[in-house]
């Protein structure tokens, strides 16, 4: 699983940086390139000319040297995966805080690719409250954390904090690029960004969704081996090629294509924002301004939502987005009753950092049965994987 893959090992100044030999030892013969850059701090644990023997590359440890510039910005497209291990507590606090004093950390801080790290430290450096927090900002950063082991330290205690031993690294590599496929063959309706309702030829009325939330849902899904149908709204986000995507600009139009391919989907995630209403009449030409005021009838558009739950079969999951501002819980309950859904995904625009046009996102997510599941603020991208993950655990798909 690793043959091929391109890792970008970062060693941090930690005394468990002797096992970084062994660990490149053994991603040289799992078939991955492997490519290192040190802190100053970390060459007193190990040598680079140990590491550049093992990895057959050169080991980087400075921005530059004599005149030649090492392309921090490169490194980071390079790579299929940035691993840091060991991650010292002073590198994970530079990390969690953007400082940029040294090669590691720009590279970091400029990488494309997961980030992933293997901690390392003494039990008490491990629990303290700032150690925990940083770690916390990692993950909400996207980045993962190998967990660390319980034993000998180099205090002498015996605790939390070892770096999980090279073994353990490789299988949790080998884990993470292994693809899901719980899946494949599965058909999945997905609905994406807003609705535009012409008013005339010029205008619209919409709202302010971007898209990324069902776009990171289907990229999910695709990534688990299912066939995506995405109906998506105007967007300026980018789609890959690779996922089927029907253009809409109305709530009519999304309402005709989800109903189009709504009896052949396995699972259906409604996480577009719609519009609740539409122009009665619009102009067939551009509406001057002549007066004072303007009155516009509006009429209430086709529920998706609900139109698809009164066809829903037994076999199908049908999931439905709530975006409140007041009492949260309550619409979500009520809406995922009213509409005949299998789970509701309630986000608020009291939260900070959720909702229309964020990276981020955070959710509950409310099922039939009565459960109810509280998820952390996390890029929309891990949404997509706490919402596919709940779906597939509570149904066994």
């Amino acid at each position: 699983m690793l043959k091929g893959k391109k890792i970008l090992l970062g060693i941090s100044g930690s005394i468990a940086a002797y096992k970084s030999a062994m660990l490149i030892r053994l991603l040289i013969k799992a078939g991955a390139e492997v490519k290192v850059v040190m802190t100053l701090a970390a060459t007193h644990f190990i040598g680079p000319l140990t590491l550049s023997t093992l990895s057959k590359n050169k080991v980087l440890v400075d921005l530059s040297s004599e005149d030649t510039w090492a392309n921090h910005v490169m490194l980071g497209r390079w790579a299929d995966v940035m691993l840091i291990a060991p991650l010292s507590c002073n590198t994970l606090s530079k990390m969690a805080n953007g400082a940029c004093d040294n090669l590691l950390m720009a590279v970091y801080l400029s990488a494309t690719c997961p980030v992933v790290v293997a901690p390392a430290m003494d039990e008490d450096m491990w629990h303290h409250p700032s150690t925990q927090k940083n770690l916390q900002t990692l993950t909400q950063f996207g980045n993962k954390i190998i967990p660390v082991e319980d034993g000998e330290l180099a205090s002498g205690l015996i605790g939390m904090g070892r770096m999980a031993e090279p073994e353990s690294i490789i299988s949790w590599l080998t884990d993470f690029f292994k693809p899901q496929i719980q899946l494949l063959n599965k058909n999945v309706l997905i609905t994406a960004g807003p609705t535009h309702e012409p008013i005339d030829p010029v205008r619209f009325i919409g709202n302010h969704a971007s898209g990324k939330m069902g776009i990171a849902l289907a990229i999910e899904c695709k990534k688990r081996g299912a066939n995506v149908t995405l109906v998506c709204g105007p967007t300026s986000e980018s789609i890959p090629e690779n996922i089927h995507v029907e253009f809409v600009q109305t709530a009519n139009e999304m309402y005709d294509k989800c109903h189009a391919h709504f009896s052949n989907c396995d699972i259906a995630i409604m996480s577009a924002a719609v519009a609740d209403y539409t122009i009665a009449e619009p102009s067939p030409i551009k509406i001057k301004k002549v007066s004072s005021s303007l009155t516009i009838e509006l009429q209430k558009t086709k529920d998706i939502l609900k139109s698809l739950g009164e066809i829903k079969k037994e076999n199908q999951i049908l999931v439905g987005f709530a975006l409140e501002t007041n009492n949260e819980i309550e619409n979500a309950i009520s809406k995922l009753k009213t509409k005949n859904a299998d789970f509701i995904v309630l986000n608020s625009l009291n939260d900070v950092g959720a909702g229309f046009g964020h990276q981020t996102n955070k959710i509950t997510i409310f099922d039939k049965l009565g459960n109810q599941y509280n998820f952390d603020q996390k890029l929309k991208s891990q949404v997509a994987e706490d919402i596919l993950n709940t779906i597939l655990n509570i149904n066994h798909v």
